[in-house]
């Protein structure tokens, strides 16, 4: 660029170097796109285990976007002005896979990323769970509830390691007055995801998708609320920028909540699907409740969900059929 090319009009005099973990996975990609969006210039951090480089590809181009292969169980020396830790897998079935490695990568990664932030100065947002509730004995969930985990079960990996996560961010906070948020994330669902991620909004899709019968663990009769992705990404940039003062942790996703088997019934519908219900075994420690009490986000973020579950369900189903004919088309290419 010559100088008689610079506009200072082009200039977006608020824009912050951000830092997003995880950025290549279902809400890490969404998030960057959102930042991008407001102006500012995001590095994308991911080790590519569960993240994907397609759910990047329309922002690649982005001047203002950087990818960089890395795990967060190392230390990470760069410069930015905040930092969304999300890395981490979310899906049982991906968290299962190596429990060792993703109790390392909630603790270790959330000690290097707080280690990064207190060197910076930099304001930085923990991706934590509705997973620390456990199995709730309170409905719906405040964040004041401390949780009812079992800590040596399958999924205590992903329980326990977010737990302890939260632990290290408000010792920090506490120790070396660091400017943190923890945002508590419930369900969440919306394009980007893994169609093979054992996740049930995914799964059910997919299953109906292809005609095969659908899953249903138990007799469907366990609730869960359902938060389109926008909605989620919007609450965790609002709360980002609250005030310093509003640490969390603060709930984000939908109050409305249904039971699995009404879930199952919608995406039938929706998709025109013949599939039928089959019931298996309930895995243990699966909560039969899951509903947040999203109080504190409409006080204190003025936050709450806009996108109807049946709207939310249309986007992601036509995500998913998208994606099966790119695949069809790239397979009939080879």
């Amino acid at each position: 660029m010559n100088a008689s090319d610079f506009d200072p009009n082009d200039m977006n005099l608020n824009a912050k170097r951000v830092l997003v973990t995880g950025g290549a996975g279902f809400l890490g990609s969404h998030l960057c796109a959102a930042l991008l969006e407001q102006g500012h210039e995001v590095l994308c951090v991911d080790n590519f285990f569960t993240g994907r480089r397609g759910n990047l590809r329309y922002l690649l181009n982005n001047p203002r976007f950087e990818v960089m292969r890395h795990d967060v169980t190392f230390p990470l020396y760069v410069e930015v002005d905040e930092i969304y830790n999300l890395a981490c897998p979310a899906s049982p079935f991906h968290y299962q896979h190596d429990p060792v490695q993703t109790t390392k990568t909630a603790v270790h990664g959330a000690i290097n990323m707080l280690g990064l932030a207190k060197r910076l100065g930099a304001r930085i947002l923990q991706a934590s769970t509705s997973e620390i509730y456990g199995d709730p004995q309170i409905h719906p969930q405040t964040e004041d509830y401390v949780g009812h985990v079992n800590p040596i079960g399958p999924r205590s990996c992903y329980d326990e390691g977010k737990r302890c996560a939260e632990t290290l961010f408000f010792d920090y906070y506490r120790q070396h007055n660091l400017p943190i948020k923890v945002a508590r994330i419930f369900n969440t669902y919306g394009p980007h995801m893994h169609p093979d991620d054992g996740r049930v909004v995914s799964n059910f899709i997919m299953q109906a998708l292809n005609g095969d019968p659908i899953t249903i663990y138990g007799d469907g009769s366990q609730t869960r609320s359902f938060c389109f992705v926008s909605d989620l990404i919007d609450g965790l940039i609002k709360l980002m920028e609250s005030p310093d003062d509003v640490t969390g942790p603060i709930n984000l996703g939908n109050p409305v909540e249904l039971s699995i088997r009404e879930l199952a019934d919608s995406v039938i519908r929706l998709t025109g699907s013949k599939s039928e219900l089959v019931q298996r075994p309930l895995p243990q420690d699966d909560p039969i409740q899951r509903q947040p009490d999203i109080t504190r986000a409409r006080e204190q973020l003025g936050w709450s969900p806009q996108v109807a579950l049946e709207d939310g369900l249309k986007a992601t189903i036509g995500y998913f059929q998208r994606t099966a004919v790119t695949a069809e088309k790239a397979a009939g290419q080879v």
